[in-house]
Formats: structure tokens, sequence, C-alpha cells
């Protein structure tokens, strides 16, 4: 069942990613100043997009595979799940990033620390989406055993 261990192994790294950035690593940022909070968003905003795409990305086909050969629903919804990351991040999320992304670190201020504080919330439902499918597909596990 390699497909399942890879779709179970992707969501997990991305809950995890998603997790720490939701817990640990937004809410120490947003105790910088307004120039320094968003000159360490962009740059990790950055960093973290190819490697949390890919993850869904990875994890979703993985786990779709996993669904066409076990039958087991827990496997297409994970799948679902993971892969929402990407309509919610393109059309939820994706005005927000453009808009930061846009900003000069040198003229932060309420404008960008409020479209900051909106992101944190926002990316609260990409790990959310992260933890659900990773439950979902050890629970697949359980069952095809």
């Amino acid at each position: 069942m390699v497909p399942g261990l890879v779709a179970l192994v992707a969501a997990t790294l991305f809950a995890g990613a998603a997790l720490y950035i939701t817990l640990v690593e937004h809410p120490a940022r947003m105790g910088l100043d307004d120039g320094p909070l968003l000159a360490q968003w962009q740059p990790s905003y950055k960093r973290a997009l190819p490697i949390q795409a890919g993850l869904a990305v990875l994890g979703g086909a993985a786990g779709l595979l996993g669904w066409y050969s076990l039958r087991d629903w827990q496997w297409m919804a994970g799948s679902l799940l993971l892969l929402a990351n990407w309509p919610f991040t393109m059309l939820v999320i994706m005005p927000t990033n453009t808009r930061l992304m846009a900003m000069r670190p040198q003229h932060a201020g309420a404008e960008s620390r409020d479209l900051l504080r909106r992101w944190g919330g926002l990316h609260g439902v990409r790990s959310l989406l992260g933890a659900a499918a990773s439950l979902l597909f050890a629970w697949g596990f359980l069952v095809a055993r």
C-alpha cells in the first residue's frame, strides 16, 4: 500500500508545516513592529509556498491512488481535503498574499498588520484541512489492515 503511505506522509508533513506556521511562526512574527513583520513574512511565504503546494499535490494524488486500489472512502475524503488547499489558497488567500507581496517593508503600517492578521486566520484553515486529511489517511490505513 505504497500510495497510502505516501499520502499519509505527505499529508502529515503538510499539516505539521501548516500547524507550525499557524501556532508558532506567525504568532511570533506578529510581535514584531510593522516593517520587520512584513519583511519577515515576505521571504517566509516565498519559501513555504513550493513546499506546501508540492506536499498537497503529492499527498492528494497518492490518496486518490489509494482510493482507486482500495475503494475506502477515507482515501477519497482525505485527498479532497488536502487538494482543497489549492482552490482555497488561490481564491481566498491569494488576494491577501498579492497585496502583502506588493508592499514595501519601509511603508508597512496598520494596513499591512491588518492584512497579516487576516492572513494568519486564513492560514489556520489550511492547517485544519491538512490535519483532517492526515487523520483520514491514518484511518484509511487502519481500515485497510
